[in-house]
């Protein structure tokens, strides 16, 4: 990634403003909202109050750090190390585990966004191994494929690291779940049916240093597919996130002892639209490289996705017709893999008439 290849270089109206300089410093415009989680600590603890505060970044922001999460920060710090380690290896001993069309999990650095080539590189792996999907995105096909994660020999532990990782963040996932549940009115429970068989996976990006990141993104514009994302960073900072008030780009400022958490399409659709599932962006810059660990909470393969009834009235009607998140999550796998001559499917195309 040495050079500047045109396949990373973002159309004008897409190409960051602001990035970070050479001194590793950024500009914030507004800062999302930091919610302070060490009272679930005490198993009396009245959860309508956290779930307040929830409700009112997911409807303003879609974006909310939580600091006092209960996870280990000396796991974070060596699931870190671990990570970092992986990607000093050499590129031929990090393709030994790459990703192709058929097993969607393991080493990539080809990874397109709204069909543009992101300046990172990853590593992917789901949360069950293996993990059920569907075989293709016919929707008359009903055929299923079981997925296996590959894992690389070395760093040695990477394997061991990274699935305490996944199963302590996994915890955080279905707490923060049950808050967003109360803060709809709903039973805390109420969610938790639609991940018997969980899709979920977690991806590590490495961001190496770019010579042109005025012109490129490590991450193009996006919304997450997915129902909450569960993200993890250095100190480096590079994460922007569109506000939906007016639509302008923001950076977040990093801590690395506190998780972002962002609102995905699936809880859009489940809300009607009441919560947001906002796009985001990462910029890069010339000098730092930069990490993160993104945990997807992805339900299902056989989930049927449309807003909850509970939810809706003669003033609130549906927004969005339903439709099979496992054919989505496969559509839209495949249009990451490489660049194609459309654009990925989003879930506008199910908005209700």
């Amino acid at each position: 990634m040495g050079v500047l290849d045109e396949a990373f270089i973002q159309a004008p109206e897409h190409r960051p403003k602001t990035h970070l300089t050479n001194s590793g410093d950024y500009i914030l415009s507004n800062e999302i909202p930091t919610i302070d989680l060490s009272s679930l600590q005490d198993p009396h603890c009245d959860k309508t109050a956290l779930a307040a505060e929830i409700a009112e970044a997911c409807m303003r922001w879609g974006f909310f750090q939580v600091i006092n999460h209960g996870l280990s920060l000396d796991l974070m710090r060596r699931v870190e190390k671990t990570v970092a380690d992986f990607f000093s290896l050499t590129l031929e001993e990090k393709r030994r585990v790459k990703r192709d069309e058929v097993n969607p999990m393991g080493y990539h650095d080809g990874e397109h966004t709204k069909n543009v080539r992101d300046w990172k590189e990853i590593f992917d792996f789901f949360l069950q191994d293996s993990t059920t999907v569907p075989a293709t995105t016919e929707p008359e096909d009903t055929e299923l494929r079981k997925l296996t994660n590959p894992w690389p020999q070395n760093p040695s532990d990477f394997r061991e690291v990274c699935q305490e990782y996944a199963r302590e963040v996994e915890k955080l996932a279905f707490k923060l779940l049950e808050l967003i549940s109360i803060s709809l009115g709903l039973p805390g429970d109420r969610l938790t049916g639609y991940f018997k068989d969980q899709t979920s996976f977690l991806r590590f990006n490495h961001y190496p240093p770019c010579p042109n990141p005025e012109l490129a993104l490590g991450v193009g514009r996006h919304a997450d597919a997915g129902v909450i994302t569960v993200l993890a960073q250095d100190s480096v900072g590079g994460l922007q996130v569109s506000r939906r008030s007016d639509g302008q780009w923001f950076s977040v400022k990093p801590n690395p002892d506190a998780f972002i958490i962002n609102i995905g399409n699936c809880m859009q659709v489940w809300t009607n639209d009441k919560y947001w599932s906002a796009e985001h962006r990462v910029v890069v810059n010339s000098s730092k490289e930069r990490f993160s660990m993104p945990f997807f909470l992805f339900p299902s393969h056989d989930t049927n996705i449309e807003p909850l009834k509970e939810l809706l009235s003669e003033d609130n009607p549906p927004c969005y017709k339903k439709y099979n998140w496992g054919k989505f999550f496969a559509a839209r796998n495949r249009s990451d893999y490489k660049k194609l001559q459309t654009e990925s499917i989003q879930i506008d195309r199910f908005k209700a008439a």
